[in-house]
């Protein structure tokens, strides 16, 4: 005798008291693609200031040997750009999960902790990162509080600093969630299957 066509076959499994497959809620977080995305952006801002330093580097060398007319202000040019580079590109490493790591003693825990481990780790990056936020914002006021500008160029200061410690607070934050929360994510929703399975079990009629 043929099987009726919408008899599906978790109803089959249920009839014969077996239990149906049952699936984490926990989804894959929608905003991955979009924080890809920021961390493209963030790179290829950054791509374009290291570009600008090296352009304004290779100028100011020819003028400078060639013509005997450097570029006035190319060394503190290439100061400034390069502080905002590596801030800038604090977000993007972040993103990625980039950040220079030394695996000689961690690779060789076992794998049952190393979500917990990454956990620590991302947490205690982030709150460097917020430290470091915090005492660079602290520093750009004084630094505006008196007016502090570069010597030849004339250059404010303080709105460098204060760029600099919002990027760091940015940093901080996308390290908490990518390097911190997003490795044990995985393990709320194993827990959460495993407890869905059992209550299916107990509910289900004994063949």
């Amino acid at each position: 005798m043929s099987q009726p066509a919408d008899l599906r076959p978790e109803t089959t499994q249920e009839a014969a008291g077996m239990s149906p497959p049952v699936t984490s809620s926990v989804e894959p977080v929608a905003s991955l693609k979009a924080l890809g995305r920021g961390g493209m952006v963030l790179a290829a801002l950054g791509g374009l200031l290291l570009t600008a330093m090296m352009g304004l580097t290779v100028a100011d060398v020819i003028g400078r040997y060639l013509f005997n007319a450097p570029i006035k202000g190319a060394a503190e040019m290439t100061e400034v750009l390069l502080c905002a580079t590596i801030f800038l590109g604090l977000g993007a490493v972040s993103l990625s999960d980039d950040h220079v790591v030394v695996d000689l003693v961690t690779d060789r825990l076992p794998d049952a902790i190393q979500p917990y481990r990454k956990f620590a780790i991302g947490l205690f990056s982030a709150v460097v990162l917020f430290v470091v936020a915090w005492r660079v914002w602290i520093y750009a006021g004084q630094i505006g509080g008196y007016g502090g500008t570069t010597t030849n160029l004339g250059i404010p200061i303080a709105p460098l600093g204060y760029f600099c410690a919002i990027c760091a607070f940015a940093g901080g934050i996308i390290t908490a969630i990518v390097s911190g929360i997003m490795p044990v994510l995985p393990l709320f929703g194993r827990r959460h299957t495993d407890r869905a399975q059992s209550t299916h079990d107990k509910s289900a009629p004994e063949g």
